[in-house]
This record gives C-alpha cells, structure tokens and sequence, in this order.
C-alpha cells in the first residue's frame, strides 16, 4: 500500500534550507583580488595598480574576454597623466594644455613606435575615503556605459594604470587617490 509522505516531511527540509540561507556566514567571503579594498597612499600604489588589474581582468575573464596584460609605457602615460590632473586642478580627458591619450602616449613613450595598427581608450577616476579604493572605482567604471565599454573591448590586449594621491578638487582633508587607466593594442 503507497502512503502519500505527510507534509512536515516535505515542508520541514525545505524550511531548513531557506533558514539557512537567510543566516549570516560564519565566514567572511574571500576577497578574488588582494587589496581590492584599499585607501592609496603614496607608498601603496604598487598593490593598488595589481588590484585594480585583477579587479579589471576579473571583469573581463568572467565574459570570456582574454587578460589584459601590464605595459609599462601605458602606464608611465598612464601616470603622468593622473599626477598633472591632481597638481594642475582638472578632470578631464583633455588637458587643460591640449593634450590628449594619443598625443600623451605618442609623446611620452614608446608604445605605439612601429605600430601599423593600433588602439586606445582610456577611463578616469577620482575619489576620496572609501571610493578611492580600487574596488569601488572598477564598481563606478562598470557602472558607466563608456568606461565598461573600454574594459571590456575585445580588441584591448594591454593596460597601463595610473595612480596618484590626491584629487583635482577639494576633498576636505580627506585621503584621495586619482586614477587613470589607459587601453591599448598595437600591431
């Protein structure tokens, strides 16, 4: 003779599971990119720039997108840039003496000697206090429709970030960071 189960027997596992679920971690989750979370100091930007590019190269790996990997002229571009918009009082892609990302690279480093073909884009970013932090500026970039495009553009095969401390605007005596990333593929 078949006996239907009663439904405490049904209803009972699955409670459980949803009283699981809605209980905190005894763990605190694992954080994929080291330093995600911190404020750059002047003697810091080694880790901030690594946890920006894995936070970056995380963003692209978990769509199918290669690695972008680390140029040293894009980031020397990259960081001169972010050090004249925070000693010059700016925020913009243009500076206030005319240059540009092209101009900039093709000036300022050898990146693009030789190149038949090439590419760029480039994000910027500045915060103070806790959105200066590599993690919540990645956050903002993929949260704009043209920085997340540069981020994920196929066709971008290297990277070259550029931290400075400081901000182009007051931030009230509050630690800030400013961040410049430039893009590239060259052939």
């Amino acid at each position: 003779m078949f006996r239907a189960p009663s439904i405490t027997r049904l209803v009972a596992p699955l409670l459980l599971a949803c009283v699981a679920l809605a209980l905190p971690s005894s763990a605190p989750a694992a954080t994929p990119c080291a330093d995600a979370a911190i404020i750059p100091t002047k003697t810091n930007s080694g880790h901030v720039r690594a946890a920006t590019l894995c936070l970056i190269n995380q963003e692209r790996t978990s769509r199918g997108l290669a690695p972008l990997s680390s140029s040293r002229h894009l980031q020397k571009a990259a960081t001169r840039y972010s050090q004249l918009m925070v000693s010059q009082r700016f925020f913009g892609h243009v500076s206030p003496g005319g240059s540009t990302l092209v101009k900039r690279v093709r000036k300022g480093t050898r990146y693009l000697r030789g190149a038949r073909s090439w590419a760029l884009g480039e994000n910027l970013a500045w915060g103070s206090g806790p959105f200066s932090t590599p993690a919540h500026t990645v956050v903002a970039w993929m949260r704009s429709q043209g920085h997340r495009r540069n981020i994920l553009t196929s066709r971008f095969r290297h990277i070259g970030i550029g931290i400075a401390t400081g901000a182009p605007r007051s931030t009230n005596g509050l630690q800030a960071a400013t961040f410049t990333t430039d893009f590239g593929r060259r052939s």
